[in-house]
Parts: C-alpha cells; structure tokens; sequence
C-alpha cells in the first residue's frame, strides 16, 4: 500500500497543479492571508491535526500565511475544554505568530471563567459550538460569554453550518451586544438568509466561506457586503490552499473584485477585527439575485455535489470511492459534442476528474486527495463565467 500511495503522488501533484497556479495567480501581491477558521488537537469523529501540519498547509499557501485556531471537540476537553485550550495556547506560542489562539468553551462548564482564564494568558478570540455542545442562544451563558467578549474586545466565532436548528436567538443576541465582532462560520448556511436580513445594520459581523458548497459562498456575495466575507479553510475538514482557492476565484470571476478586495477577503478583514478595528465600510452586495450560468457547468458543478453526498451518506462510513459514479455521470457532460460556450472549461474538467478517476481506483489513502481534487473541479465549474452561446467564456 505504501508503494501504491508513492506511485500516486506525482499524478496527484500533476493533476493538481493547474489550481495551484491558477490560485497562486488569483492572489495579489502583497496579501496577507489569514485563514479565519482552523482546528487543532483531536476529535472525537477521529479526525485530527497537529501544528507542523497547521503549518504546512499554510505554507501550501504561503510562508507568511497565519490563521486563527481553537481545539477540535476533544475527548479530553472536560472541564469546560481547559487542557485542549491550553494546548492551542502553547503551540501558537511556539509558532511565532502564525497561529492565532482563541478558547474553546462550554456553556455548561464555567464558560465566563474559562474565557477570562485563556484571555489572560493570550486567547484573541471565543470559539462556540452549539451542535457540539448541543445548547441554545436563549441561555443566560450565552448572554454571559458575549458580555465577556465584549469588555475584552475579542470577537467570537461560532458554528453556523448544517446540523442546527434555527438560530435566530443567536441574531437576538447578537443585536444586543453590537459591540461584539462576530464570525459566523460556514458561510452561515444554518440561516443565512436570516442572518443576511436581521444582522444587515451589526457593524461587527463577519461570514467566513468555510463550506463546501461554491454556490453557498456565491449566494453569500449575493446577500451581504463582500467587506462582510472572510476567507477560511475549517482544516483539517477543508485544507487552506483549496479553501482560498475558492474564496478568491469567486471573488474574481463571479463578484468582480479589485485587487484591495481581495486582500481584505483573503485576511485584512480579519485582521482588522483581531486588532479592535470595525470592518471597512459596507457597500450593496456585489452578485445579483438573479444570474446567468451556463447549464452544462452546473450540470457538472451538481453532479460532482452528489459524489460528496454519496461519499458520507449511508453507513457512518466515509469512503472516496462511492464517488466514482457520480465523477462518472459528471464526464459525461464533458463529452458533450456540442458543448458551446464550456467546451475549453470542459475540457480541463474531464482531464481533472479522468485524474481523480484513476487516483480512486488504484485504492489506498490517497483517494481523499482526489475528493479533494473532485472539489477543486466543483469551484472551477461553479465559477466559470457565463457568455451567450456560441462564444467563449470571458
């Protein structure tokens, strides 16, 4: 197997070579990058990182990206995720800067303490999980911890992906401490038209792209200020290079971005909330509600959303090669003889996924670097701009 995984590597960094250019060409110069969303330690679902891995995907991006860090759902975190907090404090101590600290807490475990104790020794931020933690905004600890965020000056960032119910007691909240920058992760899926309407005058609020779904980031830029999106990875469930591949290439080519707007995509707004500023001022949404697409992309663009599906649907299982079928109906598009206005972007998706194809069946853990090349393939085809048939895409 270990002789099958080496003689993968070089069609993989092959295959993958044309988004790390195309990324790497995305990104002005200049930027600073700052993933807004990252873990560290264990889990209890069995995955986990440590920081010469953190640090490694963020040299994947640059030798000078940073990121902002906070335990995984640790086994070991009770009480109230003191030892996995005290862990993250010292590796980011050790990183010499690239690794910016918030605590974890528990509502249900001595919350305000927790928080002042890591603040004292350094934290720069509150990460909450209210799937994990399986609480609600109406509690009076969650009023507590924001009162607390608010008298240090520190944003809080909290989950706001699949697996929750409403939350419109957290935009209650929210409203009633303006003072508090808030990251709200996942590109706020769990609400996001909610929180789009209701948090639209929170002069601190923030969404970060970390999702898996381009046109959740798409529909994102569509319903809040590009000045309101920050760009993060979730690793060690997204890996920072391809997270901001995504970030900025639909920066670039769907919501038309200058180059000072995707700095502050890529880490200036974050940043600035670190340091006690306010995000730069607000302007319209820059993706219209309604928006040409060409259909043979999205065709592929879905298909390639099942393969995910099928890979974590069923038995508890995660397994790659349940996604075969699907990157096989997506290559059917790709042989389309009349393909119009995609042929080009076809044409380099069925190379990618003829890739990831070969990746797949030859077995071995490397299949989770082709489900990561199936997404890197996804974004190009979400993002892809539209022109009227017969011509070439812009």
């Amino acid at each position: 197997m270990a002789e099958a995984a080496r003689s993968a590597e070089p069609a993989i960094e092959a295959a993958f070579a044309p988004f790390r250019t195309e990324g790497g060409a995305l990104l002005p110069d200049g930027t600073q990058v700052l993933d807004a969303h990252t873990h560290l330690g264990v889990d209890e679902d069995g995955q986990s990182l440590q920081p010469e891995a953190l640090l490694a995907a963020l040299d994947e991006v640059s030798p000078a990206a940073r990121a902002c860090t906070f335990p995984l759902h640790d086994p070991d975190r009770h009480p109230g995720y003191r030892r996995p907090n005290d862990r993250v404090l010292r590796w980011a101590a050790e990183s010499g800067g690239r690794l910016v600290p918030y605590c974890r807490l528990d509502p249900a475990e001595d919350p305000v303490g927790e928080a002042e104790r890591c603040l004292g020794r350094g934290a720069r931020g509150i990460k909450l999980h209210p799937r994990a933690q399986a609480f609600q905004f109406g509690l009076p600890a969650a009023d507590a911890i924001f009162a607390c965020a608010r008298d240090a000056r520190v944003p809080i960032l909290i989950h706001a992906g699949r697996g929750m119910a409403p939350m419109d007691a957290l935009a209650d909240l929210a409203l009633r401490y303006p003072e508090v920058p808030l990251v709200l992760a996942h590109a706020g899926i769990a609400g996001q038209g909610m929180f789009a309407s209701r948090l639209a005058d929170h002069p601190g609020v923030v969404y970060d792209t970390s999702t898996l779904s381009p046109f959740d980031v798409i529909e994102l830029f569509a319903r809040v200020p590009a000045e309101r999106i920050v760009f993060a990875s979730d690793v060690p469930y997204g890996r920072p290079v391809f997270g901001l591949y995504q970030a900025l290439r639909i920066g670039t080519h769907v919501a038309g971005l200058d180059a000072d707007e995707l700095r502050m995509l890529a880490g200036g707004t974050m940043a600035a909330l670190l340091d006690g500023a306010q995000p730069p001022a607000a302007t319209p949404p820059r993706v219209p509600e309604v928006r040409p697409m060409v259909g043979r992309l999205v065709r592929v663009a879905v298909y390639l959303h099942s393969a995910f599906a099928s890979m974590l649907a069923g038995d508890g299982r995660r397994d790659p090669a349940r996604s075969l079928p699907w990157i096989a109906m997506a290559r059917t598009v790709c042989r389309d003889p009349e393909p119009g206005p995609a042929g080009e972007a076809l044409d380099r998706i069925d190379a990618s996924l003829d890739a990831a194809e070969r990746i797949l069946l030859a077995g071995g853990s490397e299949g989770w670097a082709a489900i990561g090349l199936v997404h890197a393939t996804m974004v190009f085809a979400a993002t892809e701009p539209a022109a009227t048939d017969g011509d070439r895409p812009a």
